[in-house]
């Protein structure tokens, strides 16, 4: 089966039925694992991306966060939501099937705080320098919580079971 083909035709289905031009296919094993189209524009939530209702329906299925060993199709680059879901849940491998330099001409997402363009470059400011507006109220029973979760798990900071960058 071609892969990035059934992304496209998924992507295309969507547009078709009144949805956004987007689509995610989740392969593993040769065999596909899950699939969506983007659902925002039917549910009205901001994130049901492809990305993200993909790798939520093959998390499931595999009973696990991790997706290693499975290789996601993509119809674009990714935005900073589903670039973070994918780095997450760690991928052997993400195939993207055009940039938005490409889809430009045909297609803007240009809302409040979220241009494409510029979206990328607001991650390495200081969060009080980024345009969404945030503010720092600090609070000791926050890191409180962080402590008890360590405690639960023998002492240890780390997830257990994680791929790992130290590995």
């Amino acid at each position: 089966m071609d892969f990035a083909q059934h992304t496209i035709d998924l992507a295309r289905r969507n547009v078709e039925g009144g949805g956004r031009p987007f689509a995610t296919v989740i392969v593993k094993d040769g065999a596909i694992l899950s699939e969506s189209p983007n659902r925002v524009a039917q549910t009205n939530d901001p994130t049901a991306h492809a990305e993200i209702l993909a790798i939520r329906q093959a998390c499931t299925a595999l009973g696990t966060e991790h997706l290693t060993g499975a290789t996601i199709f993509i119809l674009a680059l990714p935005c900073p939501m589903c670039l973070g879901a994918l780095y997450y849940c760690s991928p052997d491998e993400v195939v993207f099937l055009t940039t938005r330099e490409a889809y430009e001409p045909h297609y803007v997402d240009d809302r409040k705080y979220f241009e494409f363009n510029t979206f990328y470059d607001e991650f390495a400011k200081p969060w009080d320098r980024r345009r969404l507006p945030m503010r720092h109220e600090s609070r000791d029973d926050a890191v409180d919580v962080y402590r008890v979760w360590q405690q639960r798990n023998g002492g240890n900071r780390r997830v257990s079971g994680v791929p790992s960058a130290l590995s």
